[in-house]
């Protein structure tokens, strides 16, 4: 699979990568065996990249990981992790001893001495305005706990504010056919500053699929039907923030501008990955099947118009409702 070097990292990450919620909670269960079987179709079909976070099964995703490294011991995997929504949503608590004693658990939980790539989880937006966190992430790079340091974020306003900082590697954002915002001033930023861009919700939750419609039902634990309100976190995280009975119809007028053979998922996964500035896309996935549609986009050459498709779509459906929220 093409690899792009992620940002200030230096290292080089699949396309597609994986993102790991679904092994943790919030998804519906994975059992054990079943998470460690995504892992290794995901590592098999060429993927080099895992993004988890600490909150996810409240450590569950990110010691799944470390198992799979202990079984696997000469598989080369980058694991990008987040840090910051355990505790109480107070910029007080984004602190250098919250910061090593939240780095010292996930070490523990994927087996490492040195964290890949942290990442700050969707903090208050004061956060990223604080230069004492600036100087907290520059000490444990110092101290060799973690290599690199980026931010996860819900808005291109907090994308860019942590753009500017000298020692921010990676901008994790979302970014799909639904959500454009970020083509407008995240992306060519990221791209002048050397900054690696993760694409995250690639599927708007599924939506992107196709294979949703406007009476599908899921799981009570599962984040798609607790949270549309943004009740339990931020709403952009679920269906990209759009309305689901819209997003249907839209998924609908998506899938009918492909040509035979090119499945919605692949199609909307190679979309963001062909977007100038973007290093990687992750995709989650909850059964080997998933990656295996996941995965297919990082070959799949780009369907000619539908670029401009996706930005008709978006006119239509959400811009007027969407674009100036994140």
């Amino acid at each position: 699979m093409l690899q792009r070097t992620l940002g200030r990292t230096g290292r080089p990450v699949s396309i597609v990568g994986l993102g790991t919620w679904q092994l943790g909670a919030d998804w519906g269960d994975v059992d054990e065996r079943a998470a460690l079987e995504v892992l290794g179709t995901a590592v098999e079909r060429g993927v080099t990249f895992f993004d988890t976070a600490d909150v996810y099964g409240d450590g569950r995703s990110e010691s799944l990981i470390g198992t799979f490294r202990r079984e696997n011991p000469d598989v080369d995997v980058f694991v990008a992790t987040k840090m910051g929504r355990r505790g109480p949503q107070d910029p007080a608590e984004f602190t250098l001893d919250n910061f090593r004693a939240w780095t010292d658990r996930s070490r523990t939980n994927l087996g490492v001495d040195t964290l890949d790539l942290v990442q700050l989880h969707c903090p208050p937006t004061p956060v990223f305005s604080n230069d004492a966190v600036y100087d907290a992430l520059d000490t444990l790079v110092d101290e060799g706990s973690i290599a690199a340091y980026g931010v996860s974020v819900e808005t291109a306003d907090e994308a860019l504010a942590a753009i500017a900082r000298p020692g921010t590697a990676s901008v994790q954002i979302i970014l799909n056919a639904f959500r454009l915002k970020p083509l407008d001033r995240v992306l060519p930023a990221a791209r002048e500053a050397g900054v690696g861009i993760i694409a995250r919700v690639p599927l708007a939750s599924g939506l992107l699929s196709g294979k949703y419609t406007k009476d599908t039902t899921f799981a009570a634990d599962d984040h798609r039907t607790y949270n549309r309100d943004g009740s339990a976190f931020d709403v952009g995280e679920t269906f990209s923030g759009v309305d689901f009975a819209t997003g249907v119809e839209a998924a609908r007028a998506f899938a009918a501008a492909l040509p035979e053979g090119v499945t919605p998922a692949a199609a909307a996964i190679a979309w963001v990955a062909a977007q100038d500035g973007v290093t990687s896309v992750i995709p989650g996935a909850r059964n080997p099947a998933q990656v295996e549609s996941n995965t297919s986009a990082a070959s799949l050459e780009l369907p000619a118009g539908l670029d401009a498709k996706v930005h008709e779509i978006y006119d239509r459906y959400f811009r007027a409702t969407v674009h100036n929220r994140w």
